[in-house]
């Protein structure tokens, strides 16, 4: 199996190729240069496999939620490059992803709470419990929330994500106890393939027209005639 899978959802930018479970990833922080890095970041991954994008099997994506920008972006570009090359789409949680970082920690039994940080005081969040084949499965639904109105888990606690470096003391707060946090964790695309070659081989696939982002916020941007309304009130 050959998957190339793309993540922009935050300021991280990444690409990783996925051969028959070896994966190769590109990434870099870098937040408004994610346009000029992903189609280069996959071209250096399939030059240096000796493959060509013709051999790839689907493209995974990173569908969000996260910066509306970047979010939008990944899912373009996963459709151009499949819609060129025929092949199926695979959406992966960029939550489920951040969340899949976690695995590293000491986690028998625990529940990994992956928080990005939505700007105008929310959070996107997600909880996420472990697999015996050492990926993540959700818990519930993902939410768009202050961080005050988080809810704590049963049991043993991870938390992960920008949303821990931004509200760290609040959601600490409402966390305790917190078995361990990584607040500088970010969604890589390595993490993306990784739960888009177990999506593919129980043909959990989409066609390219079909691969939508996931926001959670359901406005996204004011119109002009809102702006205005809003400027006068």
């Amino acid at each position: 199996m050959k998957l190339l899978a793309i993540e922009t959802a935050t300021e991280a930018c990444s690409v990783a190729l996925y051969i028959d479970g070896n994966i190769t990833e590109r990434y870099e922080v870098a937040p408004r240069r994610h346009a000029e890095l992903v189609l280069p970041m996959a071209d250096e991954l399939v030059a240096e496999a000796g493959i060509e994008r013709s051999d790839l099997d689907a493209i995974a994506v990173g569908r969000g939620p996260g910066a509306f920008t970047g979010v939008r972006l990944a899912i373009a570009m996963a459709q151009g490059i499949a819609l060129a090359l025929d092949r199926p789409v695979v959406t992966v949680s960029t939550l489920a992803a951040l969340a899949l970082g976690a695995t590293a920690l000491p986690h028998a039994g625990a529940t990994v709470l992956a928080a990005i940080d939505a700007r105008m005081g929310e959070i996107y969040t997600g909880c996420f419990g472990y697999d015996a084949d050492g990926l993540v499965h959700a818990i519930g639904d993902e939410d768009l929330l202050r961080p005050g109105e988080l809810e704590r888990p049963d049991g043993v606690v991870i938390g992960i994500g920008s949303g821990f470096a931004t509200y760290g003391a609040l959601l600490r707060e409402r966390l305790v106890p917190l078995a361990a946090v990584m607040p500088d964790a970010l969604p890589r695309a390595s993490a993306i393939a990784r739960l888009a070659a177990r999506a593919f081989v129980r043909g959990e696939v989409l066609d390219a027209a079909e691969a939508q982002p996931v926001y959670l916020r359901d406005k996204v941007a004011l119109t002009l005639a809102e702006q205005g309304e809003k400027s006068r009130a």
